[in-house]
């Protein structure tokens, strides 16, 4: 099985993208975050025409996450939200079962400054999701958490350390957050497939950032243990962050055995 978790950053600007994407790669399971759609905007006639079912949570410009599924798979039980994050309107969460394996796309806040209102909302989400994926853990499924998660997990996962002292996704708190929703019971699957390797998902799109390999990984796949034993694959295609319309972020691509 495939599944991809890819940050957008507009999907009506990156729709092109989208389906060039999905006709190349031919995902089982495509988790979008950042959408930037309204409800009644969200392209499903596009997606369907391409072989795919979207359920969305759109919120319109801002955030949105969703989740996409190849015809043929099963999808069951769709859930929009998440029980306890602090801006339920901000649409960060989406999960469903899809060929037996419950997937969740989500768009962690991103904190803005440290010890603001904003960054107290992230440690508030994550400790949500963490709550989230503990029950999840035991209804007994197969769990595939991907999504834009705003927090760099280790100081390998940033191209300069010392230039992001202070700031947001590397504090200590952030950390310690996304290191508890692992503890539930969850493996980094490209951690898992490559424990020392550099690998960004993110690059600013300001000064070059991308072309001189200034980036972050902060996009992640968290497989339980039945899924993350049967890996075969956990990359980054940094093609999708060139060429025309790219957004900012790189699709993180994994893939297990049957």
């Amino acid at each position: 099985m495939r599944a991809v978790s890819w940050n957008v950053n507009s999907l009506k600007a990156r729709l092109p993208r989208v389906l060039e994407f999905l006709a190349e790669h031919a995902p089982d399971v495509l988790a979008l975050q950042e959408t930037k759609s309204e409800p009644a905007a969200f392209p499903h006639d596009e997606l369907a025409a391409a072989g795919y079912r979207a359920i969305d949570h759109s919120a319109g410009r801002w955030a949105g996450v969703a989740l996409l599924a190849r015809d043929g798979l099963d999808v069951e039980e769709p859930q929009l939200g998440l029980p306890g994050e602090p801006e339920p309107e901000e649409a960060r969460w989406v999960e469903a079962t899809v060929g037996g394996v419950r997937a969740i796309s989500v768009y962690v806040p991103n904190g803005r400054e440290v010890d603001s209102t904003w960054y107290a909302q992230k440690l508030t989400f994550l400790a949500a999701a963490r709550e989230r994926m503990a029950d999840l853990h035991e209804e007994g499924e197969p769990l595939l958490l991907m999504g834009d998660m705003n927090v760099a997990p280790a100081d390998l996962d940033v191209y300069d350390p010392a230039a992001f002292v202070g700031s947001t996704h590397v504090t200590a708190a952030e950390r310690a957050a996304l290191e508890a929703i692992e503890d539930t019971g969850l493996v980094d699957a490209y951690r898992h497939l490559h424990p020392d390797t550099v690998g960004y998902t993110w690059w600013d799109y300001r000064a070059g950032h991308f072309h001189r390999g200034l980036g972050l990984r902060i996009d992640l796949a968290l497989l339980s243990p039945e899924l993350a034993t049967r890996l075969t694959r956990a990359g980054i295609e940094r093609p999708y962050r060139r060429g025309t319309k790219p957004s900012d972020h790189a699709p993180l691509v994994v893939e297990w055995a049957d």
